[in-house]
Order: structure tokens, then C-alpha cells, then sequence
């Protein structure tokens, strides 16, 4: 069956994505790159926020109007959404075929063929599958394709912190870390293949290894991962409760353990906090980013936040401001609170209007301009290491990140194949570093860019 999956949310919906592929094309699907070629299309969705939803919606509306229009077509909804009493009743609205939750991805082949029998049997219906399966966190992810440079390796599923805003406990379901001889298997086979950056993922990565005493813990992992080889080593995302001084001690002795830090904060209000049941109140953050950057100088910080949460006051708002200036965060990710149906927020708050939301965001979104802009003017004048991964969207330019996972542009001219390169920077903005080519590094699997 020709095949289309398309992909919302986060890295680790990518990641599961090659587990979805990979399982299909082994069940003899050919996986095809446009929508409109497809028999069966697989939406991978995401449920943490309002908009991706609203994407989805949008999307299933229109397969619905091209099957009212006589196409032949299978869909399937996964992921998030798919686990959540919203996502059925979706599925029952526009007449989803398959629904499989992001802890099932590997019994999607199953699924389609419990589909395709009762077919042939006359009968109609939805094929469901949503339990959690136990042995996820054993199954080996093959490696992405020659030539990709960048790779996501899932080192644990699911959470056990308990905000009011997030939905993902119910989605994913509590903390399970996969076993270490599971991702270095997998870790190893990435490098072979010529990935340049793993990017280790998890709910809450740096928690890994608490729900076994028999695993080691996140920082060992780390290092572990480390010593495979990679040029450059990532992890996201990281939960304030769990970031340990063995987790910044192995970022800074470790070369190839990226600079770069992603610590969502979610509010700099101690009242707003406690409301969110987020279990660490602002003084413990500071101290956390004070020690980063006493023993990883270069560090870049960025963080989540979101502005406007049920009961959120001017002061409380004005809090989140002021720790703003105090960290100098880098960059942000920012959000108006976005209530999510089945959260404790959701049930038991009321929500700020929209217009109070939106003109704080846009606030917000003005003191990270400045503060962007001054940490990257820091880099001016000084040589970093570039993976070089695309062209840019002027044409002129291509694109990659630091190792401080700045994005950086430099000329097109200069650059005849991705990967790293060594790069001095002319001049910063908010969003971006701009700099010249000054040297290349050996890459594992180059592509070539221009000819």
C-alpha cells in the first residue's frame, strides 16, 4: 500500500516516525513523499497545545472532502492525540480508520491488517489500538538515511511530573527509561551511518535511570553516549527538579557535549509556580543557571514560558519580566497559555482573556529581542563550529547551528558541501548569527550543495 506519514510536535514525534517507517516499509508499504500519491496517510499528532490541533482538524477536513469526492483513501491518526478522548471523538467525526496511540507505534502493521480482514469481510469500522506497550523502550529505531546529519535517539518515555497545564502523562503515560545496551546499539549505528549530532530525547531526559536502580543516571549516560564518537551531543528536554551538578559537570568536560542547555522555566512568578505544580520555585533556577554558568562559561541558555495562566496577575506577569533580566536568557520559547481539555487547569481555572494574553506575549516577545541580541553579539568576532545542514530560505545563504546551537548563515558561495565547518562571525541579530566560511571539517556522509 502506497503510504504518506505526516508529522506534528516534537522531536520525539520525528523519532517515532522512523519507528512507524521503518515498521511499514518491513511490512512491504512504499512509503511515498507526496499525500495525493498515498492509499494510506498517517497524521502523527501532537496534543500539547491548541494549534497543532487546529492543524490536524484542518487537515482531516480536507481528506474528508476528497474521500466525499470519491478518492479511495485510508487515514490513521497517531500519536498525542490519538490517546485522548478528543482525538476519538475526532476520529468518529470525520471517519478515522486507524487509531494508534504514541505508546502502539509499533502495532501499526498489525492494526492495518485487522483492518484489511474485516474489509474483506464486509465489515466497516475503526481499528483502535492505545495501550501503552511494554516492550517500546526495547525496540531498536534502524538508523536515519545515509547523508542525515543530525539524529534523535528517544532515551526514555513518558512523565512523572504532574503539571496542571500538561497533558503529556496522559498521553505518554509514567516515566519508562529504555535499557542502556538499547540506546548505545542504537547510538552506534547512527555514527556508522555518518550522523555528525544525536540529539538524545525524553519527556523529562535528564531523569533517566530514576525508575530502575539497575540503569545509570542521566549524566553517566551522557557520557556514555559521548565516548561513541560524535562530533556533537545534544538533549532535550531537561526538567528543573532533575537538573543535577553531575549533569553540568559532564556538559563541561565533555568537548563534544554541546554548550547549550534548554531549561523551560514556565514562569518566573513563585505563585504562578505553585499553581502549575511545578515542583521548584524561583530561587532554585537561578541557582541552577549560576552554577551553569560558572562552570561552562560559553553556556547558551534557552528556556520555555507561558504567559497569561488561569489567575495570573500584573505582578505575577512582572515577575516573569524581571527573571527575564536576571537570567538573560538567550532565546525563548513563548506561549500564551493555551488550555488543554482533561488538565487540571483546564478543569479547575479560569481562563484570561485572549487580548490580556496576547498583549503580554507580545511584551515578553520584545525583552527577548534584546536579550537575544546581547548574548549573540557576545560570539561577534569569534570562530564557531557550524553543522551546515540546509540552503536558507533567500537562496544566498545556507544554514546550520553552533554548538551552541545558534542558527548561523553564511554565503551560499562559500559552502560546497553540509556539514561542519568552522565559521567567524561578522554580525549578530536576535535570531541568527552571520559570518564567513574559514575552514571545513571532515564530514561523514557530505552532500553537496552546489556544483
Amino acid at each position: 500500500m502506497r503510504t504518506h506519514v505526516i508529522t506534528y510536535g516534537c522531536q520525539m514525534n520525528e523519532y517515532d516516525t522512523l519507528t512507524i517507517q521503518s515498521e511499514l516499509v518491513a511490512g512491504g508499504h512504499d512509503l511515498v513523499d507526496a499525500p495525493q500519491d498515498a492509499e494510506l496517510i498517517l497524521l502523527n499528532t501532537c496534543a500539547v497545545r491548541g494549534k497543532p490541533v487546529e492543524k490536524v482538524v484542518s487537515v482531516l477536513g480536507d481528506l474528508r472532502k476528497e474521500r466525499l469526492a470519491g478518492r479511495d483513501l485510508t487515514i490513521g491518526l497517531m500519536g498525542c492525540l490519538a490517546q485522548l478522548d478528543e482525538g476519538r471523538e475526532l476520529a468518529t467525526k470525520f471517519g478515522v480508520d486507524l487509531l494508534v496511540g504514541p505508546g502502539a507505534i509499533t502495532e501499526v502493521l498489525p492494526a492495518i491488517e485487522d483492518l484489511e480482514r474485516a474489509r474483506e469481510a464486509g465489515r466497516r469500522g475503526r481499528v483502535d489500538r492505545l495501550a501503552f506497550a511494554d516492550d517500546l523502550v526495547h525496540h531498536l529505531t534502524p538508523p536515519p538515511p545515509p547523508g542525515t546529519l543530525t539524529g534523535y535517539l528517544t532515551i526514555m518515555r513518558g512523565c512523572d511530573h504532574h503539571c496542571t497545564y500538561c497533558i503529556v502523562p496522559q498521553t505518554r503515560g509514567p516515566e519508562v527509561s529504555r535499557p542502556l545496551r538499547a540506546i548505545v546499539r542504537e547510538a552506534e549505528a547512527m555514527r556508522a551511518q555518518g550522523v555528525d549530532e544525536v540529539v538524545l530525547l525524553g519527556q523529562n531526559v535528564n531523569s533517566y535511570g530514576r525508575d530502575d536502580p539497575a540503569l545509570p543516571s542521566f549524566a553517566e549516560l551522557l557520557l556514555a553516549v559521548a565516548a561513541i564518537g560524535f562530533p556533537r551531543v545534544k538533549f532535550t528536554t531537561s526538567h528543573p527538579m532533575n537538573f543535577t551538578s553531575d549533569v553540568i559537570d559532564a556538559i563541561a568536560s565533555s568537548p563534544n557535549v554541546c554548550d547549550y542547555v534548554h531549561l523551560p522555566v514556565q514562569s518566573g512568578s513563585d505563585r504562578v509556580l505553585r499553581r502549575m505544580a511545578r515542583e521548584y520555585r524561583r530561587a532554585r533556577y537561578v541557582e541552577i543557571v549560576e552554577e551553569l554558568r560558572a562552570k561552562i562559561p560559553d553556556v547558551v541558555l534557552t528556556t520555555d514560558l507561558i504567559v497569561g495562566f488561569p489567575g495570573e496577575t500584573e505582578a505575577d506577569f512582572e515577575a516573569t519580566l524581571s527573571l527575564y533580566d536576571q537570567v538573560r536568557f538567550d532565546a525563548a520559547y513563548m506561549f500564551a497559555y493555551s488550555a488543554r481539555p482533561g488538565t487540571p487547569a483546564h478543569q479547575h481555572f479560569d481562563d484570561l482573556p485572549r487580548a490580556l494574553k496576547n498583549e503580554r506575549l507580545g511584551r515578553l516577545v520584545e525583552r527577548q529581542k534584546h536579550w537575544s541580541l546581547e548574548g549573540n553579539r557576545r560570539f561577534e568576532g569569534r570562530e564557531v563550529r557550524v553543522l551546515v545542514k540546509d540552503i536558507a530560505r533567500d537562496g544566498d545563504h545556507v544554514v546550520g547551528h553552533s554548538d551552541q546551537h545558534h542558527t548561523v548563515l553564511v554565503p551560499k558561495a562559500q559552502v560546497r558541501r553540509m556539514g561542519l565547518h568552522r565559521v567567524r562571525v561578522d554580525h549578530a541579530t536576535p535570531h541568527a548569527l552571520y559570518g564567513q566560511v574559514v575552514g571545513a571539517e571532515t564530514t561523514s556522509v557530505p552532500l553537496v550543495l552546489a556544483s
